[in-house]
């Protein structure tokens, strides 16, 4: 009998986000096997720390980290400079929030082995207009018996959820935890003098404007064809190619595996945003936006590399805080994004979320019940460090 071929509506699951399957096959390596008992056995109490750092959460899944470990105790974070996003994050802003994340997760767990993660950062001096080959931290492990912080424990259940949330309110008591939960003792991240303010949704009005603004900030990424051939680069498809790659954007399932068989989808499909298959996948984004039962979004007094790292630190924080209220949560940072063809959206993104002169909205992100979902794709501990 003929194999029937996917209906219209099956094109549009094949886009929309999807959960990782495992089902590699052949000898390829396991991709989320990063999430299984990290830093078990590790007697270093770095590598230990660091196994639970590359976790983080980062733009594009680009895990754009790269370390050395110097003596017994110390280790140098740079940046990976072939992972950065060029077109999405002209100024490496959104990567130096990854890093951010990544120092988050790694003082967690320090602490929760024991140690006390003392961070210097920019040692060299901070990069400007893009990231170059000096480091981002000196982190320093001293053995120091303190109160392990409760976020460590939700660091294996953390998620970016790209499915559709449950239409269920979240009240908004969640809301202010979260957001208390996202800055550590003092307001501060480590190494920052920058104060960051994190808020949400609190009208009606407001979340319908937020709505309209991710979901008209995705569709003018897809029509700027650097921005979206980057992603489009990036995206993974099929189990096999996530094993490979263990990173970007991963399109896997029993349709997507069907449809690149058949040849219907691969990135000359989706690279055409005319076509009709590709342009439906591109709308079954659109409920997503337009149904969050509410947005978060954090702001920082100034825009230096140190408030970058400072808000990339306070967003691993909200995201384990949301994780441990039982909410989901999912980046919608296009608007935010510095290059031309979005400047007219940045600009209500920075009216909405009440930034004033000279501060910068950071991150926003949809936020609400969602379904248990798989882990990301992580390339694991050896790819990161490299002396």
């Amino acid at each position: 009998m003929k194999t029937p071929m996917p209906s219209r509506r099956h094109a549009l699951a094949l886009l929309a986000a999807t959960p990782f399957a495992a089902s590699c096959g052949g000898n390829l390596p396991d991709p989320v096997a990063a999430w299984r008992s990290p830093g078990a056995g590790e007697a270093d109490p770095r590598r230990h720390a660091l196994a639970h750092a590359i976790l983080a959460p980062n733009p594009h899944n680009r895990q754009p980290w790269l370390v050395d470990l110097l003596g017994d105790h110390e280790l140098v974070l740079h940046v990976d400079l072939d992972r950065l996003l060029p077109a999405t994050d002209p100024y490496d802003r959104q990567i130096t929030l990854g890093c951010g994340a990544f120092l988050e997760l790694l003082a967690l767990a320090a602490g929760a082995n024991g140690h006390r993660a003392e961070v210097t950062l920019w040692p060299e001096g901070e990069p400007q207009t893009r990231l170059d080959g000096r480091p981002v931290a000196h982190v320093r492990l001293i053995a120091e018996a303190t109160p392990k912080d409760a976020l460590f424990d939700h660091i294996l259940a953390r998620r970016t959820n790209r499915e559709q949330f449950k239409n269920r309110a979240v009240d908004e008591a969640a809301l202010a935890e979260i957001a208390n939960a996202a800055l550590p003792p003092g307001g501060n991240a480590i190494g920052s003098p920058a104060p960051l303010r994190v808020d949400w949704t609190r009208s009606p009005e407001q979340l319908a404007a937020l709505r309209a603004l991710a979901w008209n900030g995705f569709d003018t990424e897809c029509a700027t064809p650097a921005a979206y051939q980057e992603s489009v680069d990036l995206m993974r498809i099929g189990g096999a190619e996530i094993a490979r790659h263990r990173d970007g954007i991963a399109l896997e399932g029993p349709m997507i595996e069907f449809a690149k068989t058949v040849g219907l989808l691969n990135r000359r499909v989706l690279a055409d945003t005319s076509n009709r298959f590709t342009r439906d996948g591109i709308n079954a984004w659109r409920p997503l936006a337009e149904s969050a039962p509410a947005y978060v979004w954090i702001v920082s007094l100034e825009n230096t590399r140190a408030a970058q790292i400072a808000a990339g630190r306070a967003y691993a924080r909200l995201n384990l805080s949301a994780i441990a209220q039982g909410l989901a949560m999912h980046p919608w940072s296009q608007t935010l994004q510095e290059y031309p063809e979005m400047a007219e959206l940045y600009a209500e993104a920075e009216r909405l979320a009440g930034a004033k002169q000279g501060e910068t909205v950071q991150m926003l992100a949809r936020v609400g019940y969602g379904e248990t979902i798989r882990p990301a794709p992580r390339r694991g501990l050896s790819e990161h460090i490299r002396a």
